[in-house]
C-alpha cells in the first residue's frame, strides 16, 4: 500500500495514535527508535527528526553526531496495544546526514543500495522468505530470563506438551494486524523452541518484517511472563535458532530462477547466484553469524543434535542438511534456501551480503560445483577435499579474517 504525507497526518489523527516510533537499526542490527508524539506528525513525514547518531553503534563521531530520520512512508502501520502498550503508530526511516545526503552506515542504506544494483542488471524484485526459529523461556520473580521451562513438546506436538502454543498463536495474530501474511507455525525440535514463517516479500520490506517480527514475539513473550530469545544455540544439546532464508529474482514479474527445462527446474542464472554464494560463503558468515554463539549452531561439541545445521560449503537439490537447498516447490515458486543464517544478524546487511554475491555469480557466469546428496558432515576429510567441499569458519575469528580477506 503507498502512503502520502497526507494519508497518515490523516490516519494519526483520526486513529487517535499518541506516539509515533521512528524506527532505525544499528550495524549489530538492534532496534533503535525516536519516539514522537503525534503532534510531530508533520515534522515527521518532512524528514524533520533528528537524532544524535555519536550514541548508535557504528555510526558517528562526537563532532559529527547529528542525524536525521528519514520515514519510509509505505512502512506505517499502527502497532496493536498488546504489543505497544498504547496508542501507537511506527515507520522504519532511512538515516542521513544534514546536508541530505545517504548516511553510508545505515544497515538499510546498504540494502538499497546493492538492490539498485540489481535494477542496474534488469532485476526489479529481490524476494526473501525467512524462517524464524526462537525460544519461549520462562522468567523468574524479578523478570529475567531463565532456560527454564514447563515445555515438553517436540517437532509438530501441540498442546497440552506444547506449553507456548497459546503464546505462538497470540504472536501470530498481532502479527497479522500489522499487515503480516502468516503461512504457518508449529512447536520446533527442541523443547521450548517454535517456528513462525510468513510469506515472501521483496527485500526491503522483508528485512523490516524480521525486525518487526523479533520485537512483537518479545514484547507478547515478556506481557506473557516469558522471554523469547532468538540466540543460535541458547542451550548445550539441542536444536539451535536459525534464519534459513528463501532468495529469487525477478524480472517484469518473472520469476527469473525458473526453467522447467532443466532437471531441477533451474535456470543459468539461479546456477550462476548458487556459484556466487558459494564463492563468497566464508566471507560472509561473520555478517550472517555474527556473535560467538553462531558458531555453536554451525559446529555444535554434541555433533548427534548438529547434523541439520550447515557446517560446509556445498549445496543439494535433495539433502535439506546442506548449506545451500532446493526447496521441492517449482515454476513460478523455485528458490534457493540458504541455510546458514541465524536470527541474530542485522538482516538489511546478511540479505545485502547474499544478494551482491548472487549478482557478482551472475555477472561472472559462476557456475557452483556438482551437487552433493550425501551428508558432508559424515564424510571423511579425504573425501570432502576430494569432492573439494570448503568448511565454513568454526568460529567469528575465522569469520572474521575470511570477511577481511573477500574484498
Amino acid at each position: 500500500m503507498g502512503y502520502s504525507k497526507e494519508d497518515i497526518i490523516r490516519i494519526v489523527r483520526e486513529n487517535d495514535i499518541e506516539f509515533i516510533r521512528m524506527q532505525f537499526t544499528d550495524i549489530f542490527g538492534q532496534m533503535k527508535n525516536v519516539a514522537i508524539t503525534a503532534s510531530q506528525v508533520e515534522k515527521a513525514v518532512n524528514n524533520q527528526i533528528m537524532f544524535d547518531g555519536s550514541s548508535i553503534e557504528g555510526f558517528t563521531r562526537i563532532h559529527e553526531s547529528d542525524q536525521c530520520l528519514y520515514p519510509d512512508l509505505n512502512s506505517f502501520v499502527i502497532v496493536p496495544e498488546k504489543v505497544a502498550g498504547g496508542r501507537v503508530a511506527r515507520m522504519f526511516c532511512d538515516v542521513y546526514n544534514t546536508d541530505g545526503t545517504p548516511f553510508v552506515g545505515d544497515p538499510r542504506g546498504v540494502l538499497r543500495r546493492v538492490l539498485r544494483r540489481a535494477e542496474s542488471m534488469g532485476y526489479d524484485v529481490f524476494n526473501i522468505g525467512p524462517e524464524l526459529e526462537f525460544f519461549l523461556f520462562e522468567t523468574d520473580e524479578n523478570g529475567r530470563a531463565t532456560t527454564h521451562t514447563k515445555d515438553e513438546a517436540a517437532y509438530f506436538d501441540l498442546g497440552p506438551l506444547d506449553h507456548g502454543e497459546s503464546t505462538r498463536q497470540e504472536i501470530c495474530l498481532n502479527l497479522e494486524k500489522m499487515g503480516f501474511e502468516i503461512e504457518a507455525s508449529h512447536h520446533e525440535c527442541a523443547v521450548a523452541q517454535h517456528e513462525i514463517d510468513f510469506k515472501y516479500n521483496d527485500a526491503l520490506e522483508g528485512a523490516d518484517k524480521i525486525m518487526t517480527f523479533k520485537l512483537v514475539a518479545k514484547s507478547i513473550a515478556q506481557k506473557n511472563h516469558l522471554h523469547a530469545t532468538f540466540m543460535p544455540k541458547p542451550i548445550y544439546g539441542l536444536a539451535g535458532n536459525g534464519m534459513h532464508t528463501n532468495m529469487s529474482l525477478s524480472r517484469n514479474g518473472k520469476n527469473i530462477f525458473q526453467d522447467s527445462n532443466d532437471p531441477n527446474g533451474l535456470s543459468k542464472e539461479a546456477y550462476y547466484f548458487i556459484g556466487g554464494i558459494m564463492k563468497h560463503a566464508r566471507g560472509i558468515t561473520a555478517i550472517t553469524n555474527p556473535l560467538v554463539n553462531s558458531y555453536k549452531r554451525l559446529f555444535p561439541a554434541q555433533q548427534a543434535s548438529g547434523y541439520m545445521a550447515p557446517g560446509y560449503v556445498a549445496w543439494s537439490a535433495v539433502n535439506r542438511a546442506q548449506l545451500i537447498r532446493i526447496p521441492a516447490q517449482r515454476g513460478e515458486n523455485v528458490r534457493i534456501e540458504l541455510r546458514s543464517p541465524d536470527p541474530s544478524c542485522n538482516p538489511y546487511l546478511a540479505l545485502a551480503v547474499c544478494l551482491a554475491a548472487g549478482l557478482e555469480g551472475i555477472r561472472e557466469q559462476i557456475l557452483p560445483p556438482e551437487p552433493v546428496n550425501q551428508s558432508s558432515r559424515r564424510m571423511t576429510e579425504k573425501e570432502r577435499a576430494e569432492r573439494g567441499i570448503e568448511v565454513l569458519p568454526r568460529n567469528l575469528e575465522e569469520a572474521l579474517l575470511a570477511m577481511e580477506a573477500d574484498e
